[in-house]
């Protein structure tokens, strides 16, 4: 027992001295004060600063710009401050620096946390949500690093102290959810991408040939579905109905689909699963069997009904698409390192696994091409550079004019270094509303206007 208990404090020494009920943070905390935490580009987003009388006051020099990737340090934790809170209170100085800081009395600097957010890219972010409430994450599919996370409402935590009473006092705010991670939406027609797949999976020689008439309605004894705003499609192949995003097409195939082996590709792409991140996020949820019914199919199909999906979920099965169908883990930190800028700790892209195959993942990246191409995404065709992507419009009450506005997709479509997933939140359509904002990032991040 005694050399388990070694072996555990060891190996979980991080989770342990994070814990709440650790005495050994108050020990560090009168050691050391707390470290800075950077962007990708060496700007200060957190720190520590001191008065005349040296109390501390941790500082946000963006103020609500990062409020939820790098979080707050007091009245608990969160975002960066809380996944890497370990290092923040850790001094690797030099010994002699330690005995100089000794002698005067003052406490040893914190190590620094280098993060992987790109400043530019969240202050487009964030300036493109403007006042609706939703969220952005910008990823590089290649390694898994986060370039921007945004969600609003925001606050600036600089005021956490005088602000958490009143936060907690109102039931209905929601402004410290991470709406990125822990924000659960339906992800209609971006769903179609999941649908899809699946009919691929399961007609991997037949799936070209698949035709169907949409009238604007798709009906199946006493329950139908219609396409968005009405709309007849008319004749459709499979790669029409994925660009025009045609309900109807895809309510067709959700029925025919084989609900055992849908429910295997589900838990395959992480739903009602933990997810790879060390950030706190709530889990997607969906479940597909020999249980589920035809009315149920038509709605889980075109991504409605029981559907819940998180925007850093639907990014991760985004990026694996780009990444040749393998998922790189997601990360905010990209190093450690001391008071002098030596280095602590490096963190390394991870991978995760296969999430689907390279030909699945060539297919799809296709289909994504025509939505921007010919389909419903046709704001970022025409550009100097290409990108594939699918919008959403997912309804989220009883009025069916109610929709949150989706994207996801990465750019260039042939050689992806960025992903981006957008939700706006009762905006209406994620064609008109949610790829502008994807081309806004798409040009900062490639340096140009897009024409």
């Amino acid at each position: 027992m005694m050399a388990y208990t070694c072996h555990y404090a060891v190996t979980n020494r991080q989770q342990l001295i994070n814990n709440s009920y650790n005495g050994r943070q108050e020990i560090l905390a009168a050691r050391n004060y707390r470290g800075r935490i950077y962007a990708a580009g060496g700007e200060v987003l957190a720190e520590t600063q001191f008065d005349e009388n040296g109390d501390e006051t941790r500082v946000y020099p963006y103020g609500t710009l990062f409020s939820h990737a790098v979080g707050y340090a007091s009245n608990g934790r969160f975002g960066i401050e809380a996944a890497a809170n370990y290092y923040l209170i850790n001094s690797n100085v030099k010994l002699a620096d330690k005995v100089a800081s000794d002698m005067e009395g003052v406490k040893y600097p914190g190590d620094s946390v280098y993060s992987t957010l790109d400043v530019g890219l969240q202050e487009i972010c964030s300036q493109s949500l403007g006042v609706y409430k939703g969220a952005v994450i910008v990823t590089e599919p290649s390694t898994g690093r986060i370039l921007a996370m945004v969600s609003k409402p925001d606050f600036d935590p600089n005021e956490i102290d005088r602000i958490w009473d009143s936060l907690l006092a109102d039931k209905d705010s929601s402004v410290l959810l991470n709406r990125v991670s822990q924000g659960l939406y339906p992800p209609g027609s971006t769903f179609k991408i999941v649908t899809a797949l699946e009919y691929i999976r399961e007609n991997p020689d037949t799936y070209s040939k698949y035709t169907y008439h949409c009238s604007g309605r798709f009906t199946l004894g006493e329950d139908s579905v219609n396409c968005y705003h009405g709309m007849a499609h008319g004749g459709e192949n499979f790669y029409k109905s994925f660009a025009k995003s045609c309900n109807s097409s895809f309510a067709n195939i959700g029925t025919q689909l084989d609900r055992a082996a849908f429910g295997e590709t589900l838990d395959g792409l992480l739903f009602n699963e933990e997810l790879p991140v060390s950030f706190a996020y709530h889990k997607s949820s969906l479940t597909v069997d020999e249980n589920t019914t035809d009315p149920e199919m038509i709605q889980i199909s075109i991504g409605q009904g029981t559907t819940q999906i998180t925007p850093l979920h639907l990014n991760m099965i985004t990026c694996a698409i780009a990444n040749g169908g393998v998922l790189m883990k997601p990360y905010l930190v990209d190093s450690v390192r001391n008071e002098d800028g030596n280095l602590v700790k490096q963190f390394a892209p991870d991978t995760y696994g296969r999430l689907l195959t390279e030909e699945e993942s060539a297919i799809l990246t296709e289909m994504m091409q025509e939505v921007v191409e010919h389909g419903t995404g046709t704001k970022l065709s025409g550009l100097s550079y290409t990108a594939a992507g699918k919008t959403g419009s997912a309804e989220y009450n009883q009025v069916k004019t109610d929709s949150h506005a989706w994207f996801t997709g990465f750019a260039p479509a042939e050689n992806p270094q960025i992903c981006v997933t957008i939700i706006i939140e009762g905006a209406g359509s994620g064609g008109d509303y949610a790829v502008p904002i994807a081309k806004r990032i798409f040009d900062e991040y490639f340096g140009t206007d897009g024409e």
